[in-house]
């Protein structure tokens, strides 16, 4: 597992031992981020949380194309381990959170992530909970974007959240979620 783009393009991650943690591709994570690119003109200043994060490719490739931060979540110790030393690799354990907690008993935020990724284990439901965390501990505003992997077959169906684009590649569903909150 590599870095794809910016500063730090090229660098390996390091990835767990073994297949507790299913990592996102490298053609998936190029494709989402080409849609969050797409839709944001950039990352440059953004705040960012990476929920269920493993080995925190999703939220380190958000920091090498120029986030500002990044909160990392996951419920597995070594999994917070593996996050910490990526980190440490390369250089931006300053720009980082590792909260190690289930992310469905997320504690409230300070103020709310510009984007936040979501990658929860298939078949286990989490994702209507974990979304309505985010909700609940402010996490999210109007304008926040979610970005959620799921199985293929499964859509984001809640009437809490506006799904703006949703693209499959091979057993991948990833969508790109704004909340609908009241202002």
């Amino acid at each position: 597992m590599r870095i794809i783009a910016g500063q730090w393009r090229g660098r390996k991650l390091l990835s767990p031992p073994d297949d507790a943690v299913r990592p996102t591709t490298d053609r998936v994570r190029e494709a989402l981020f080409s849609m969050i690119q797409a839709r944001l003109g950039g990352f440059a200043g953004l705040r960012v949380a990476d929920i269920f994060s493993g080995s925190g490719a999703l939220g380190l490739e958000a920091l090498s194309r120029g986030a500002e931060h990044v909160t990392f979540v996951d419920s597995a110790r070594a999994s917070c381990r593996l996050v910490e030393q990526n980190a440490a690799a390369l250089q931006a354990g300053d720009r980082i959170q590792v909260l190690n907690r289930p992310a469905t008993s997320l504690p409230p935020a300070a103020e709310p992530y510009d984007l936040i990724f979501m990658d929860p284990p298939y078949g286990k439901s989490l994702v209507g909970p974990t979304l309505a965390q985010l909700a609940y501990q402010n996490w999210v505003s109007p304008e926040t974007i979610v970005v959620v992997e799921t199985p293929r077959a499964e859509e984001i169906n809640d009437p809490s959240w506006t799904v703006l684009r949703s693209a499959t590649y091979g057993g991948t569903r990833v969508s790109l979620i704004l909340p609908v909150l009241s202002h």
